[in-house]
């Protein structure tokens, strides 16, 4: 079992972690025709946008309250008031997420009550859905505002059921974790269709930043879930979570629909994916069509040729919790060993996580560690890349932002394919660096046979 430490340093150096309202934010993305509004300074939105449109490479709807120091201090009704009002009247949004920020927070701000106030005030907006969810920056990280987010969406929009006994055996609902990608989302819909069932995903960037282009321009979110099929969630006949980070939304979701979930805290991997179809099957009354059998197949020999590369790597992972303990296990089970493990936040799955430490920390840490410890092979995103050049070892990029490489909304790592892919990517990565710094050159050969000739004379 792991032992979780908290970093002591006065400050962060070259950041792993992002804030809660970020994660928030993106959660909201997941909805169809939703407008996401930070309530805080126009910097804090600022940076959510650029973060998110150099990972994804679209354009991002994201508003703010632009909070001044006056308005701070003085409490932001006003602000909230003026900016749900033009989101209104420009955007016609289905629904207007709101996520708050460190500086509204410690001046605390009751946006629940300001958004009764609105209602009660304009009539035009007294019916239209908008959800609040505190989510500080000053604490927890990325995931915990993805999180809290979905649970709120559900306490907000989910219609409890009048009739349990009339609930639909063959609708799923999926709360999928924030280290899934809109590629792992579709690839996830997939399979539970073959299985003959319908799933509802909550959030669904699948819909919204999967990169497809739309027929019109519109201001707010392009797809993903409709607030009315979020409100049709609770006539499902099971609830899948993925990732630690959903439980609290899957546990909303029983408490206000009684529908019994089942969590699964990782999906890369051999055998996380055999208890996940062994789960449809079970729920479905289905057995696993053929196609599941032979990708089963295509993993275990990726596992057998990958092994040879990543089998005895030291490897220093950078990750949120969900995404550390879903890459690490499979590089565990690929007999790569973990000897740095840093990660952004508490999580009761890192004490899992098949290394001695992990540290919460930033990737300073993970540089120093990994260069202290011996690692030779570095998994985070794309902030990690001069430390991994620094230490002159391979870099495979995971999570996000991912900005100096395309396809990261794409990036597979759930079910069969996803981990056979996940293998030869690593594999390959490891070796081209081997062909590259330890294969002979020419130069090198011509070398060697000229010391032989000169030896034997």
């Amino acid at each position: 079992m792991a032992t979780v430490t908290v970093g002591k340093k006065a400050c962060s150096v070259n950041p792993l972690k992002m804030s809660q309202p970020i994660g928030g934010a993106l959660a909201f993305m997941g909805l169809r025709g939703a407008m996401p509004l930070l309530h805080g300074s126009q910097g804090c939105t600022s940076f959510g946008l650029v973060l998110f449109t150099r990972h994804f490479k679209e354009a991002i709807p994201m508003q703010t309250t632009a909070m001044s120091e006056v308005a701070t201090v003085l409490g932001g009704y006003e602000n909230v008031e003026q900016a749900i009002l033009n989101i209104y009247k420009r955007a016609k949004p289905e629904i207007i997420g709101i996520c708050s920020t460190g500086v509204t927070e410690t001046k605390g701000d009751d946006v629940d009550g300001y958004i009764r106030q609105i209602r009660a005030k304009h009539s035009d907006v007294a019916n239209l859905p908008i959800v609040y969810v505190s989510t500080p920056d000053f604490k927890d990280a990325f995931q915990d505002g993805w999180g809290k987010t979905v649970a709120k969406i559900v306490e907000a929009l989910v219609e409890a059921p009048k009739n349990t006994s009339r609930r639909d055996a063959t609708r799923v609902n999926v709360l999928p974790g924030s280290h899934l990608t809109p590629g792992d989302l579709d690839e996830l819909r997939t399979i539970i269709e073959d299985f003959g069932l319908e799933p509802t995903f909550l959030p669904d960037l699948s819909g919204s930043l999967d990169g497809h282009i739309p027929d019109d321009f519109t201001p707010t979110t392009i797809g993903g879930v409709g607030v009315e099929e979020v409100a049709a969630m609770g006539q499902a006949g099971w609830t899948i979570a993925i990732g630690e980070q959903m439980r609290l939304a899957a546990e909303a979701m029983k408490d206000k629909t009684g529908i019994p979930y089942r969590l699964f805290e990782r999906l890369c991997g051999l055998e996380p994916n055999d208890a996940f179809i062994a789960f449809l099957s079970e729920i479905s009354g289905r057995p696993a069509p053929m196609k599941y059998r032979r990708q089963r197949g295509q993993l275990v020999d990726a596992m057998l040729d990958g092994h040879f590369h990543i089998g005895g790597r030291k490897v220093a992972i950078g990750a949120e919790p969900d995404l550390l303990h879903d890459v690490g296990g499979l590089l565990t089970e690929m007999g790569a060993h973990i000897l740095v493990a840093v990660t952004t936040t508490q999580s009761p799955i890192l004490e899992r996580i098949a290394t001695d430490d992990v540290l919460i920390g930033d990737l300073e840490d993970l540089e120093n560690l990994a260069r202290e410890r011996g690692c030779d092979l570095l998994v985070t995103h794309s902030h990690g890349r001069q430390g991994a050049a620094r230490l002159k070892i391979p870099f495979f990029r995971i999570g996000i932002p991912m900005f100096d490489r395309l396809g990261g909304g794409h990036q597979l790592t759930v079910g069969y394919r996803g981990g056979r892919d996940l293998i030869f990517d690593i594999s390959n990565l490891l070796m081209a660096d081997h062909e590259e710094n330890h294969e002979p050159t020419p130069e090198s050969w011509r070398g060697g046979v000229e010391s032989l000739h000169t030896a034997s004379h």
